[in-house]
């Protein structure tokens, strides 16, 4: 039997039980995608693009999924959310003060991850563990609570000092990360960066990070099949026909017998899924 779904996509929607759960929007249809492991797709790219904001159509998608009016609008789109720590709130020049006190002045996470290693990365509290699944971790922690967006960037600051911010998406995807024990991480990277960290409380007050000693790591696993041994990627842009067998879901991304293709990248698009 065959069904074909269509519309514009969005990232997936994700759910921590045994195994990540998948859901992929696809115009009005949520579709189940765990359940189609296995399964041969295929994907047409129809040509058209929809602002995942504003949905006026647009030829080319700027910060995944954005038209250009509001990419250089949208406070979502500044540089200050790829670097947290050239927050300018204070300073009045926000793009959209209201939506930034909702979604930067409150508290944060600065956090552990291994993906493809161990990194640091941070969050807000709501996106806990949503983030995480999103970057295709296999095991996290969050191990400081901050006021704001703009003091866990200054302390992702100091740790970045000391170990890795991204993910090796490549690697990431060839298999499990081996395994880690990201308390010891916690503690070797408090004690790195206690001198500097001592000097950000002062200026900053003792409420702007709070050390969290106690959290514990979480384990995630993925619905995958078989990783691939050689990793290439599908680009709608320059092959708007993807298909294959779905041999596993991991991060944003479908791994394919033929290639791995990061959905996140292309919200807005219109495509008709065949399943």
């Amino acid at each position: 039997m065959t069904y074909t779904y269509q519309g514009n996509i969005a990232k997936m929607k994700t759910e921590l039980n045994d195994s990540v759960e998948y859901r992929l929007p696809v115009g009005n249809d949520m579709v189940e995608m765990n359940a189609l492991l296995g399964k041969q797709l295929h994907m047409h790219y129809q040509g058209a693009i929809n602002c995942i904001h504003c949905g006026r159509k647009t030829k080319k998608s700027f910060s995944q999924g954005f038209c250009y009016p509001c990419f250089t609008s949208l406070a979502q789109c500044d540089m200050c959310i790829m670097k947290p720590e050239t927050c300018h709130y204070a300073a009045g020049t926000c793009r959209e003060p209201e939506w930034a006190e909702q979604h930067c002045m409150q508290d944060h996470y600065v956090y552990l991850a291994n993906s493809s290693g161990l990194k640091v990365g941070i969050t807000r509290g709501t996106q806990i563990p949503t983030r995480w699944m999103d970057q295709g971790a296999s095991q996290a922690m969050p191990i400081f609570r901050t006021r704001d967006r703009l003091q866990a960037g200054l302390v992702e600051v100091l740790i970045k000092a000391h170990a890795n911010d991204r993910t090796d998406w490549r690697k990431m995807l060839k298999g499990e990360a081996e395994p880690m024990d990201l308390g010891a991480e916690r503690d070797r990277l408090h004690a790195e960066i206690s001198k500097e960290l001592g000097e950000l409380l002062a200026e900053h007050g003792t409420d702007a990070a709070t050390f969290l000693p106690n959290e514990q790591q979480i384990e995630i696993r993925y619905p995958v099949l078989e990783y691939p041994t050689k990793v290439s990627s599908f680009n709608f842009d320059k092959t708007p026909e993807v298909g294959g067998t779905l041999m596993g879901i991991k991060g944003q991304y479908l791994i394919l017998d033929g290639g791995v293709i990061n959905m996140r990248k292309f919200g807005g698009y219109e495509v008709s899924l065949t399943v």
